[in-house]
């Protein structure tokens, strides 16, 4: 045998390759508290709903501690009501919700108290003319990368892009028939949100990439805004084959 050959031998002790690991296999998150900061607007009200009647602890926040408290007692389940950055401090996980021209802001003032936090942000910079809704691009790229850029000392991740407020917030729905699309830079991160999402009765968290992928996930609400507007509906994503 020449060297050349031996070299291509494997080691006759070489440990056993490990199994993939299961992409279905999340982690239990039902212990963790869960803040949404704009939870007093529609969809960070319908995610703080959907999360507390599954059982998960949740705190809603808002500029103003008193209109927290008072949504948070007509959500019931357990919902508290904090200003934002008691909110924040108070979370394991936080869900970003507030509108699209409060977001840098908003996040640039609560550094500190989302700092090695779990970031989810769920907003979608949009445009509004006579054609309808479009997407805009922020200079960081998305919502989620100028997160992850305001909050160096936080976990980012982005994902709840494509609810339906409307269906989120109605008691009469048991189910929402939809995946949520995750996307982050830490599997671990990105399969605790997966899990929280999976929560919801009728949700699946898919992993969808990396932060540089954030962008088209959050445009497609425009093309969604479009749908529902012309069919009268709350349509969301299914993703086949999975």
């Amino acid at each position: 045998m020449t060297s050349t050959d031996s070299a291509q031998q494997p080691p006759v002790n070489a440990p056993a390759k490990a199994p993939a690991k299961d992409p279905w296999d999340l982690p239990d998150v039902s212990g963790l508290v869960v803040g949404v900061l704009g939870g007093t607007g529609p969809q960070g009200k319908g995610l703080a709903y959907r999360l507390a009647k599954a059982g998960q602890k949740v705190i809603i926040g808002s500029r103003a501690a008193e209109r927290a408290q008072g949504v948070a007692e007509e959500l019931g389940h357990g919902v508290e009501g904090a200003d934002n950055a008691e909110t924040a401090r108070r979370s394991d996980i936080v869900i970003v919700a507030v509108p699209w021209d409060g977001h840098g802001k908003t996040l640039e003032s609560l550094r500190e108290e989302l700092s090695g936090k779990l970031v989810v942000d769920c907003v979608n910079p949009l445009g509004f003319d006579k054609k309808g809704a479009y997407a805009l691009k922020p200079e960081e790229g998305s919502a989620a990368e100028q997160a992850a850029a305001l909050l160096p000392d936080s976990r980012v991740t982005a994902a709840f892009h494509h609810l339906s407020a409307v269906l989120l917030e109605d008691p009469e729905i048991d189910e929402i028939d939809t995946d949520v699309m995750v996307l982050g830079e830490e599997r671990a991160d990105v399969e605790t949100v997966q899990a929280l999402a999976d929560r919801i009765p009728g949700m699946r968290g898919i992993f969808a990439g990396r932060l540089r992928n954030a962008h088209q996930v959050e445009s497609l609400v425009a093309n969604l805004i479009s749908v529902n507007r012309r069919y009268k509906a709350h349509a969301g994503i299914r993703l086949t084959d999975l």
